[in-house]
């Protein structure tokens, strides 16, 4: 229980932003006083809740869904390991920490969207296309055509969705695989595909065909709601979480203490965390009386897990709201506003925030981190973990500038997603297959909380800036389809380093 190591990962991954946020704030675009002290305590709020909240996860909610994909694997029952894949994988999302910031986003734009029929949603396609993963796992089937069926099909469906809706469906792909759901997911997909073909490396790309299961769901969703005449166009609004600081950074001068906002979001917070956290303890319940029967002293390490789990992510998610979100949403309205009025220069300083932040977040995401260190692991170090971190971020910070510069321009997200998702299709055929799974499990590990909290919000607030009518969804859909792209071109080149 290395809790030191936690803090650094965790530090590594926060801090940078902090740097940035605080530089911009203090020189270039000034922010308030008080918003600028709200996001360095809720940095540190951030800093302190992910370290428990991870060193919870170690403790009870990875070890269980590592025991849970080792006894399923010996009762040789596919239909018991399919099942409770789903049901796993629906448990796990529905808690994802990830989901409830980024439900809060949507209802903001869409008021009809009830949060918890949408984590309902999101939570589903997830659990079928874990089972659909590990079904291609245990048959053997080809990832490339896996993926290439699947792709087919969501952009057939997306034809169909309202456009305004696009954007949101892309970025639920990637909001769902973080901290939480990444662990359960990478265990069991290694579990069985150590069991049936006695190599760990194909488990890769599992997390990358559930990431598709929310974004088919969310769009199937929208089609529903539009037949409902519950669509409406979308327009930019603020996330409830920020919408008490709207009146106040109208009049530049934040109203109440250092705290307050702190304080306002307790209560919720606190329900929303015992919310996520409860279905997956029930699970763990059930689990040990009919499956894994451990012993008393496992039992009581776990259920300090939970513990963890739960403090961590109040801390977390009070850190979020009660500061880190503002400042960014605050920051990234600043710059869209002089990008939009004054073009030129501003233009650029917004683009360039957006790909240092992208450089850097990646890096330091946690579920990314988990990753490359299994590829490293896997691959015996023939695939260096810092090359591919350096793909990552070039990616990504690629994906958040090309955010940056539609949240001023408004351009339509398919004319980047479509040809996009085909150059990635495209790649397939020449890409080794391990290459190919990593690529697309990076597509979702790559959009974790920073991005789903702190980029969201500064894209939303880009867009707001910009005259407000711009959609300001999709900036997770492009991060996670980016590193496809990035990852399968890595691939290509030591494939050919490789033959000669």
């Amino acid at each position: 229980m290395n809790i030191l190591h936690k803090f650094k990962e965790t530090a590594v991954s926060v801090l940078p932003v902090m740097v940035i946020v605080l530089i911009l704030g203090l020189t270039v675009v000034p922010l308030p006083a008080l918003v600028l002290g709200r996001f360095f305590v809720g940095g540190i709020f951030l800093i302190i809740g992910l370290t428990v909240f991870l060193l919870g996860v170690d403790l009870g909610i990875q070890p269980m869904g590592e025991r849970c994909g080792a006894e399923l694997t010996k009762k040789k029952s596919l239909l018991l390991l399919l099942s409770a894949a789903f049901i796993i994988g629906f448990i796990v999302t529905a808690a994802e920490p990830d989901i409830q910031v980024f439900g809060d986003q949507v209802r903001s734009s869409f008021p009809v969207v009830n949060k918890l029929a949408f984590t309902f949603v999101i939570a589903g396609g997830v659990g079928i296309f874990i089972t659909i993963g590990l079904l291609r796992t245990v048959t053997g089937l080809s990832l490339k055509w896996t993926l290439f069926v699947a792709y087919t099909l969501l952009f057939v469906i997306a034809f169909f969705t309202p456009s305004s809706f696009m954007g949101i469906g892309f970025d639920s792909g990637g909001a769902t695989t973080g901290p939480m759901t990444v662990p359960f997911i990478m265990a069991l997909g290694l579990g069985v595909s150590s069991v049936r073909a006695g190599k760990s490396d194909n488990s890769f790309g599992l997390t990358g065909i559930a990431s598709i299961g929310p974004v088919l769901a969310v769009l199937i969703y929208a089609i529903i709601m539009r037949a409902e005449a519950a669509v409406p166009e979308l327009g930019v609004a603020v996330p409830e979480a920020l919408e008490g600081l709207e009146g106040q950074v109208a009049q530049g001068i934040p109203d109440g203490t250092l705290f307050s906002s702190f304080a306002n979001v307790f209560g919720s917070v606190l329900h929303e965390s015992l919310t996520s956290i409860a279905p997956l303890f029930a699970l763990f319940i059930i689990f040990q009386i009919f499956l894994l029967r451990m012993t008393m002293r496992q039992v009581v390490r776990m259920i300090i897990g939970f513990v963890y789990s739960f403090t961590g992510l109040s801390i977390f998610l009070i850190g979020v709201y009660g500061g880190f979100m503002q400042a960014g949403k605050l920051l990234g309205e600043t710059l869209g506003s002089y990008a939009f009025t004054r073009g030129g220069w501003w233009l650029l300083v917004l683009i360039l925030t957006g790909l240092a932040l992208g450089a850097i977040i990646v890096s330091a995401e946690p579920a990314v981190w988990s990753l490359s260190e299994q590829v490293e692991r896997v691959s015996g170090g023939t695939i260096r973990r810092r090359v591919l971190l350096i793909f990552l971020s070039v990616g990504t910070a690629v994906a958040i500038g090309l955010a940056m510069l539609r949240a001023v321009t408004g351009f339509d997200i398919k004319w980047i997603l479509v040809p996009g998702y085909a150059i990635a299709m495209l790649l397939m055929p020449f890409c080794p297959e391990l290459f190919t799974g990593i690529a697309f499990d990076s597509g979702g590990v790559a959009s974790g909380p920073l991005t789903s909290t702190f980029v969201l919000s500064f894209t939303i607030g880009a867009a707001g800036g910009a005259g407000g009518g711009n959609d300001s969804f999709g900036v997770i859909a492009l991060v996670a389809m980016m590193p496809l792209i990035a990852i399968q071109i890595m691939g290509i080149v030591f494939k050919i380093k490789t033959s000669r």
